[in-house]
């Protein structure tokens, strides 16, 4: 179960951050400006949608220069939990963005629209927005893998590509078929593709801020190689939470023969508890708490 430590730096971050929003503002004007001539609520909704992820990225942008200051006395672990807030406000505007979206599709379906939809303009628009968003894409990817912040701002641009496809698909059949009510049904996709990803985005935000072990960890298995592990006699009161995506914190109370502590093996274990930890469940802040049987017999049911 080991893991690779290849995280990304916070100016690589930056970067491609950076390069994100600027992407996402050229589009933005396209689509607006492609919305205004043709019409379309799907193209519109795909420029909402645009709009929502330009202030998300702004947000991860924001958190991730802030995640990177220093530790101190107030903030002893730093403030890297800045980018699980940062999270939380882009799946936040994710949701309301789907909601309006549908709202607006199911209005234009009941009471369809008298004016016309130009769909050329609508095709152009949502081209350039491919394309756009494939290249903001490809440069948030590698990131995405290592930060919930990251992983939050590219979503929101997987999600104006999948918008992009859908309003294209709508284009096509108004320009071949005439068909008015494939707009607003177009609508309607891109809101349910944003749904499922705001919801498995709200819900890691979730996880980390109640402070439930990380879901690729298996705290049985923890337990199990510290419990085998040469001198140790049994293992308690174990914890295991994430400050921030990617940054897993465990503390663990370890009962050990007290020869151990005779012979002056409590540093060696320590070095072996901590390097096991971090070279197979990829934890690189692990706190154990050493003791003789006789300190773990007194210390309460509160242990486990």
């Amino acid at each position: 179960m080991a893991h690779e430590h290849s995280h990304a730096s916070p100016d690589t971050s930056r970067a491609r951050l950076g390069i994100a929003i600027g992407i996402v503002v050229c589009v933005l004007l396209v689509q607006v400006a492609g919305a205004w001539l043709s019409g379309s609520l799907a193209l519109l909704a795909d420029a909402g949608h645009m709009l929502s992820d330009l202030i998300g990225l702004i947000v991860a942008l924001t958190a991730v220069i802030v995640a990177a200051r220093p530790a101190t006395d107030r903030q002893t672990f730093g403030y890297r939990r800045a980018e699980v807030f940062g999270a939380l406000v882009n799946g936040v505007i994710l949701s309301v963005v789907a909601v309006a979206v549908t709202v607006g599709a199911i209005g234009r379906l009941v009471a369809p629209a008298e004016a016309e939809v130009q769909s050329i303009p609508m095709l152009v628009a949502a081209a350039i927005g491919l394309v756009a968003n494939a290249v903001a894409l490809f440069v948030l990817r590698p990131a995405a893998q290592h930060s919930i912040n990251m992983r939050g701002a590219y979503l929101e641009v997987l999600g104006d590509l999948l918008g992009a496809i859908a309003v294209i698909v709508a284009a096509l059949v108004l320009l071949t078929t005439g068909f008015t009510p494939a707009d607003a049904i177009a609508s309607l996709v891109i809101a349910a593709m944003i749904l499922p990803r705001a919801f498995s985005l709200l819900r890691d935000v979730v996880r980390v801020l109640s402070e439930a072990a990380p879901a690729t960890t298996d705290v049985a298995e923890i337990r199990r190689h510290i419990a085998g592990t040469a001198g140790v006699v049994a293992v308690h009161d174990v914890h295991v939470w994430a400050i921030t995506s990617g940054a897993p914190v465990f503390t663990a109370h370890v009962v050990v023969e007290a020869s151990l502590f005779r012979a002056g093996g409590a540093g060696a274990l320590l070095d072996e508890l901590s390097g096991c930890l971090a070279q197979h469940f990829d934890v690189e802040h692990s706190t154990f708490q050493l003791e003789p049987a006789e300190h773990a017999d007194h210390e309460g049911e509160v242990h486990r």
